[in-house]
C-alpha cells in the first residue's frame, strides 16, 4: 500500500493546545512541544495502518502555495482572512518540509497535489494499492481508499465510482462553508437526495445541477456554474 498523507490539517492541529480552562492559551509557543505533538500524531496514524496493511511507501504533502482558485473568485476562503493563526504555523510547515520531505505544489492547493499523485499512482499500481490519509471531505469526489484519522471517525472509506460522482455533485449544491463556496444557499443534502434520485450518469447529474443554477442565478447561471465547478473540483493533472 502506498500512503498519500495530506499533512496540512495535522500541522495546524499540532500547533493547538488542549484548553483546560477558558483563559488558557489556544496555541503552543514552544516549538519542541508542537514538533512532539506532530511526530506523535503522525506515527500513531502510520502505526495503526501498518497493523492492517503492508505499507510500501509513505508520501507526505503540505504547504502548497499560490492557489489558483483565488483568481477565480475573490470570495474563495475570504472568510478566513481575519482568522487568528498559530504563531508557530510557518515554522511547523518548514519543519515538515525539512524532516518529512513533504511534496509542495505551486499555483494549487495541497489537495490538488494529493489528487494528482493518487490518480497517477492508481493508474500505475491499481486503485486498491493507494490510500489517501486526510480528514478533508473533498477527497470523496474520487473513487479512492481514504483514511480519516479524526478521533470521531478513524475509518477507511472505500468510495465507489458512483458514490464519488454523487459526492461531487452534491457538494456543488450544498457548497463548502469552510472555503466560502456557497452558490445554492438554502439547498442541502435532503434536496440533493431528491434531485439525484434517478441519476446514473455524469450527464444527468450535470443537467440537474445546471437547471438549479438557472433557477437561482438566472442569466449568470453558466458563469456561476463554471466558477463553482472549478472551485470544488480537485485537479488530477
Amino acid at each position: 500500500m502506498i500512503l498519500l498523507f495530506d499533512a496540512d490539517s495535522l500541522i495546524y492541529s499540532s500547533c493547538c493546545k488542549r484548553k483546560e480552562h477558558e483563559e488558557d492559551e489556544r496555541f503552543y509557543t514552544e516549538m519542541a512541544l508542537t514538533v512532539h505533538k506532530f511526530d506523535e500524531g503522525f506515527m500513531s496514524i502510520i502505526n495503526h495502518l501498518e497493523e492492517i496493511y503492508e505499507i510500501n511507501q509513505v508520501l507526505v504533502f503540505s504547504s502548497s502555495k499560490g492557489n489558483f482558485r483565488k483568481y477565480i473568485s475573490p470570495k474563495y476562503k475570504a472568510n478566513r482572512v481575519n482568522s487568528e493563526l498559530p504563531p508557530l504555523l510557518n515554522e511547523m510547515h518548514q519543519f515538515v518540509k525539512d524532516n518529512y520531505d513533504s511534496i509542495i505544489g505551486y499555483g494549487v492547493e495541497t489537495d490538488d497535489m494529493v489528487a494528482r499523485y493518487w490518480y497517477n499512482l492508481s493508474q500505475e499500481h491499481g486503485r486498491d494499492n493507494v490510500m489517501i490519509i486526510s480528514i478533508d471531505k473533498d477527497y470523496k469526489q474520487f473513487p479512492a481508499l481514504i483514511y480519516n484519522y479524526h478521533a470521531k471517525h478513524k475509518c477507511v472509506y472505500d468510495i465507489s465510482e458512483s458514490e464519488a460522482m454523487y459526492n461531487f455533485y452534491e457538494q456543488m449544491i450544498i457548497g463548502d462553508g469552510a472555503d466560502n463556496v456557497q452558490y445554492c444557499k438554502g439547498y442541502g443534502k435532503k434536496y440533493a437526495e431528491k434531485l439525484f434520485v434517478d441519476c446514473n450518469s455524469r450527464y444527468r447529474y450535470t443537467k440537474r445541477v445546471y437547471e438549479l443554477f438557472k433557477q437561482i442565478h438566472k442569466g449568470k447561471a453558466k458563469q456561476r456554474y463554471i466558477e463553482c465547478y472549478n472551485l470544488l473540483k480537485l485537479r488530477t493533472n
